[in-house]
């Protein structure tokens, strides 16, 4: 990584202050709150509704196989720890599916068909959970998780679809964190809550009905207010739209005959950059150890500390919370560093995916040898663990459309595809690798595992990851009858 003084100029970020010449002057003109902020508004709480519908089923679960200790009037289901397992997973089986179709299918139809179409299906089979619980047993609820998490596939790769388009380069890193840190506002939400509904009076079911329920009013608001592009929007001001016209001109292709949503995808391209491929791995090792945590955690806490953190929403969600509010302080450090030109745009993706992953690093390693009469450092280090990792929504998780603004929807679905294979297989890794659950130097291995992986994945990155837009964001056309043959832009 190469670090840069203020004002400084040298190669990279003298082409870049120039490049960005025409988008200050355009910010300058219309620097308040415009229409692109409550689009990213919008995005913000579908990605809410998005987590609180994965993860109301974690606590829900709880009270439906014991309610007599939560609320004996309402149903109990006698289902076991396997099962209960199997309920839970079976959220990821549609979800991995759903990932590289959702890109490009976002690409034809655009983002907000995909995004809403998905979340809407999403929270209507949410508000189905007890009723099928009650007439299908664990195998129709089994069966319809499944569905959900084909229909959750899509809001990824359409997020990073919208936002191609209406995040101005400058402001990708700030926008897109805005929109991202729904991720865990949805978690923390739903954490907090779902105990104190499942015991009051309305019972466990009303934790599907009002998260799915605030997905359908999502919906319904996201139907009328929002638009997948400033070109789809008809309240943009011509001013706003204009800038973002302008400080994308340099990522779009002025010499295309066909709409960018008809241009053939690049698919050897794609896995033949080195760019690209480390992005993958960024993402995967932040995945391995991003659920490696949120799965294993409380199992070591309970086991190694004596401290169950899952029986308190506010242990529970108290990691979260942290990294809620830890994304939007990289957020603003990086607007300051990105208007003073104290850094270059590939230089901010490395340095801040260098925090939320190495920093999270030495961490896991300091967990891994906290004392069983020290529970209360734990907590702290795994509050830090996690929050650290928010800085990676201003790394790798925005690389994509640094990569390439055309088919950044689809290059999400390809990583997020892969990242969650990995989420799938770490929780398997850990059950095989921790045999006695008392045991420290079991867990310690599985820390150091998890911390190798963020050492070897962003080592990678900072090497051979780029943020600048590839010759294969303009794939050239295939010639039409009667046109002249489509010459590919020169970047």
């Amino acid at each position: 990584m190469k670090l840069l003084c203020c004002g400084g100029s040298n190669g990279t970020m003298d082409m870049e202050a120039k490049n960005s010449t025409k988008e200050d002057e355009a910010v300058g003109k219309h620097s308040g709150l415009g229409i692109r902020h409550f689009q990213i508004f919008l995005l913000f709480f579908a990605l809410t509704v998005a987590y609180a519908l994965r993860v109301n089923l974690s606590v829900a679960v709880v009270a439906m196989t014991d309610a007599a200790s939560v609320n004996p009037d309402f149903p109990e289901y006698d289902w076991s720890e396997q099962t209960k397992s199997l309920l839970l997973s079976s959220f990821f089986w549609g979800y991995v599916i759903t990932q590289v179709p959702a890109g490009q299918l976002a690409r034809k139809y655009g983002g907000k068909v995909m995004l809403l179409s998905g979340l809407a299906v999403c929270s209507v089979l949410n508000i189905l959970t007890p009723i099928c619980a009650r007439i299908g047993g664990w195998q129709l609820v089994c069966a319809l998780r499944v569905v959900e998490g084909l229909c959750q596939g899509v809001v990824f790769p359409s997020t990073h679809t919208i936002l191609s388009q209406w995040a101005p380069p400058k402001e990708r890193a700030t926008l897109g964190t805005c929109a991202y840190s729904g991720n865990q506002f949805g978690t923390i939400i739903m954490l907090a809550t779902s105990g104190v509904i499942a015991a009051s009076p309305i019972g466990w079911p009303s934790i599907f009905y009002i998260s799915g329920g605030i997905g359908c009013v999502w919906a319904v608001v996201y139907f009328f207010f929002g638009a997948g592009s400033p070109q789809e929007c008809k309240s943009i001001s011509a001013e706003e739209k204009k800038l973002i016209e302008m400080s994308q001109a340099d990522e779009v292709s002025n010499d295309q005959e066909l709409p960018k949503e008809l241009l053939p995808t690049p698919w050897l391209s794609f896995f033949t950059s080195p760019a690209f491929l480390v992005l993958i791995v960024a993402h995967s090792v932040h995945n391995w150890g991003f659920w490696t945590l949120l799965t294993e955690i409380p199992s070591y806490m309970k086991n190694i500390l004596g401290k169950d953190i899952k029986s308190n929403a506010l242990l529970s969600a108290l990691p979260y919370v942290c990294m809620f509010a830890m994304s939007f302080v990289f957020s603003s450090i990086s607007a300051q560093l990105n208007n003073r030109n104290c850094i270059s745009r590939v230089t901010s993706r490395k340095l801040f995916n260098s925090i939320g992953l190495w920093i999270p690093m030495v961490t896991l390693i300091g967990l891994a040898y906290v004392n069983p009469d020290q529970s209360e450092v734990a907590v702290v280090l795994l509050c830090f663990t996690v929050g650290m990792n928010g800085a990676t929504y201003l790394g790798y998780n925005m690389n994509h459309i640094d990569l390439s603004p055309n088919f950044a929807g689809i290059l999400m679905g390809i990583t997020n595809g892969v990242a969650n294979i990995m989420s799938i297989i770490a929780p398997l890794i850990v059950g095989f690798i921790v045999t006695n659950e008392h045991d420290p130097e079991q867990w310690r291995i599985v820390f150091f595992i998890a911390a190798a992986f963020y050492l070897v994945g962003n080592t990678l990155f900072v090497i051979f990851g780029k943020a600048n837009v590839q010759p294969w964001n303009d794939p050239p056309a295939k010639p039409r009858r009667n046109s002249t043959p489509q010459v590919e832009s020169q970047h």
